[in-house]
């Protein structure tokens, strides 16, 4: 009894924050460690990204209990590998919030059990949605260079399968107020950004630099952002979560060189504003 009333108060004071906030017109992206977001637009709605939160190591242990994050108005998995795909289906169960994915990705989900049929929803790249109504956030999936399987553990048997997870992606993000967020998932560098920094002129980036066998290093990101995608604001992430991520903000920034975009190399559970 006690907790429910604990996680009553907890959804009415974030009921109240966003109110609060979509009076502020102001945007807020919190990084969670990897390339988990959680992002309040302007009009305060908050949209969850990629939520590798309880196993992830770089996650501040106070987002480890989910109920920090407050109310959730939206999911967003940019693939099905675990450390993105995360702790998306518990919390779409939890706040009875719809959950986009990458086709393959969204079925594989329903058929399993993990996601209820109605939240699990699918998408592909160059589709767009609107889902909190006209003249409101517009999100429409890109392209990524990387790969997507489906690791689930078949409780029957304890053994793991896989499932097919769809094609990865990377979602534009236009919120309320016009201002637009690239967040790229994971990727490895790939000519067709020049085409997203020209068609979708994203005024932020959240940029993977991990490098590896896995995603862009430093200077791959660099290169990106300097020919291809332009943006006023890059924010780094998909780092130091596993010894194979080995890049760093600095190694990017120096990568970057003299550049019009402003980079910010915040931590795990520091938050921007725009």
């Amino acid at each position: 009894m006690m907790k429910q009333i604990l996680r009553s108060i907890v959804v009415m004071l974030a009921l109240f924050a966003g109110q609060a906030w979509a009076q502020s017109g102001k945007v807020e992206v919190l990084w969670l460690g990897q390339s988990a977001i959680k992002l309040t637009t302007s009009g305060g709605k908050v949209i969850v990204i990629d939520p590798y939160l309880i196993k992830n190591p770089k996650t501040p242990d106070q987002y480890k209990n989910l109920d920090a994050l407050g109310k959730v108005d939206l999911i967003l998995v940019t693939h099905a590998h675990g450390d993105h795909l995360g702790d998306a289906p518990e919390l779409a169960k939890k706040h009875n919030a719809p959950l986009w994915a990458p086709q393959g990705l969204a079925a594989s989900l329903a058929s399993l059990g993990l996601v209820p049929q109605e939240l699990s929803n699918r998408m592909a790249q160059g589709g767009n949605i609107m889902p909190f109504g006209p003249n409101s956030v517009k999100i429409t999936m890109v392209h990524a260079e990387h790969n997507s399987e489906l690791v689930w553990n078949n409780p029957a048997t304890g053994k793991n399968e896989i499932h097919f997870g769809g094609e990865p992606c990377g979602f534009i993000i236009q919120l309320e107020n016009g201002f637009k967020i690239y967040h790229m998932g994971d990727t490895g560098l790939f000519g067709d950004m020049k085409m997203i920094g020209e068609y979708y002129k994203p005024d932020l980036i959240l940029i993977p630099i991990g490098g590896g066998q896995f995603v862009m290093n430093p200077a791959d990101a660099a290169y990106a952002t300097r020919n291809f995608l332009k943006p006023k604001y890059a924010l780094p992430f998909h780092y130091a979560t596993n010894p194979f991520l080995t890049g760093t903000p600095q190694e990017y920034m120096k990568a970057l060189g003299k550049s019009s975009t402003k980079v910010f190399p915040i931590n795990p559970g520091e938050k921007l504003e725009f």
